[in-house]
């Protein structure tokens, strides 16, 4: 669906990602996991299309990215990006009325009513964004990326959701509602695109797992192949730290020894 081939990018003399390929396909939820800095958040928006590669391919269906219109994208993605200012006294709904409308509902209202009430906001709508937990305004703009694609299939065609750090300020119990609300997006035959900073949530949620190192793919694939103690070594500095549970699910202990 969308294909990321041999891009490269660079910022203030800095290459932040060099050769990385990659395939956000549907029916499954691929998590990019790695170190501050690796490169995961520059990816996530070349892959969106926010922003375009010095060299490389990103495409979606076929066709590069950067031929399709700000409408097309907005047709084919819903991204929640790491971090939002808004600057004005929006209410929670009007925020999410900005995904229903984006999506084309022909009423925004009661589709942004329907996606707060799915990330567990319902009786929020009149209540100041500004005036909300950092939480709170995760889960809303949570909500209005759920409003931009209502559902995971539009016209025969696959839709993707890409997720900037989904599970920030937010506690566990909300953490896991989240990424199972996208979860089910992928089962439904969606593509999910989501970076994760929890690995242990990253093990139990994603079908495809990407570890980025600085800029490039360290590993890739399941979370048996990828969460091992010889990649966890080297990415993440530290020793020790991953174990197995029954099923051979790997879980990782971040109080392991340093090396």
């Amino acid at each position: 669906m969308i294909r990321a081939d041999h891009i490269q990018f660079s910022r203030g003399g800095r290459r932040l990602l060099d050769a990385v390929s990659l395939a956000v396909e549907p029916q499954k939820m691929t998590v990019i996991i790695g170190p501050n800095g690796a490169g995961k958040s520059t990816l996530l928006k070349l892959l969106s299309g926010e922003i375009r590669p010095d060299s490389g391919r990103v495409s979606v269906d076929g066709r590069d990215i950067g031929s399709l219109s700000a409408r097309e994208l907005a047709e084919r993605r819903a991204v929640l990006p790491q971090s939002l200012m808004l600057s004005f006294p929006f209410t929670a709904l009007e925020v999410v009325r900005m995904g229903a409308i984006a999506y084309g509902s022909l009423d925004p209202s009661r589709d942004a009513r329907m996606a707060l009430a799915r990330v567990g906001l319902a009786g929020f709508e009149a209540r100041s964004y500004q005036a909300l937990s950092g939480g709170e305004q995760q889960r809303v703009q949570f909500a209005r990326v759920l409003a931009q694609a209502p559902s995971a299939i539009e016209s025969g065609r696959p839709r993707a959701l890409f997720l900037d750090e989904p599970t920030s300020s937010l506690d566990i119990g909300h953490q896991i509602a989240v990424l199972e609300i996208a979860r089910d997006f992928a089962r439904a035959g969606g593509a999910v695109l989501a970076i994760l900073h929890d690995l242990n949530l990253a093990a139990e949620f994603a079908d495809h797992l990407v570890v980025l190192h600085r800029g490039q793919v360290a590993a890739s694939g399941g979370a048996r192949e990828t969460l091992t103690d010889a990649v966890i070594s080297r990415v993440y500095g530290i020793s020790g730290a991953v174990g197995r549970i029954p099923g051979d699910l790997p879980f990782v202990l971040p109080q392991a020894r340093t090396c």
